[in-house]
């Protein structure tokens, strides 16, 4: 079977003379859904952390930034802590945010982070990306869900 992740084509083959049970075939799907749900992320997280700096009204740490990620819950939805500093970091060198070092009283001095108004306009574009592409993946996935059903 050909598979496609990403820009990467695998290939699976399985090898038994029957059926393997359902515990095998759960653990041979988890580390791909993972691979899958790690690139998707790596995607997403420029595109979320622009959107919450530019509805902040204030210049926002990473903590803080991670915090209103999660909203009410106890996690960022698929992203993690230690992912979004380096994200942060090439946003910033890229000229999408700017940042200012701040000493802190509690422990060691936090960067915080703005929108530029290039950040803004790259959000604009990549909003209207993820529309489109987010449009198409519904689009294509519907027929395949319903299929789902019916069997």
């Amino acid at each position: 079977m050909l598979v496609i992740l990403g820009n990467t084509l695998y290939w699976l083959l399985t090898v038994t003379a029957e059926l393997p049970d359902r515990a095998t075939v759960e653990n041979s799907i988890d580390p791909l859904t993972r691979k899958f749900q790690r690139e998707l992320s790596a995607g997403l997280t420029a595109l979320v952390l622009l959107a919450i700096l530019a509805d902040a009204d204030i210049d926002l740490y990473g903590y803080e930034i991670a915090r209103r990620l999660a909203g009410d819950q106890e996690i960022a939805g698929p992203f993690k802590l230690g992912a979004l500093y380096p994200v942060l970091r090439n946003l910033s060198a890229a000229g999408l945010l700017s940042s200012r070092v701040v000493p802190s009283y509690a422990g060691p001095p936090r960067r915080y982070y703005r929108i530029t108004p290039q950040g803004r306009d790259a959000l604009a574009a990549w909003r209207a990306t993820w529309t489109a592409t987010r449009d198409f993946v519904d689009a294509t996935l519907k027929p395949a869900a319903a299929e789902e059903t019916l069997s």
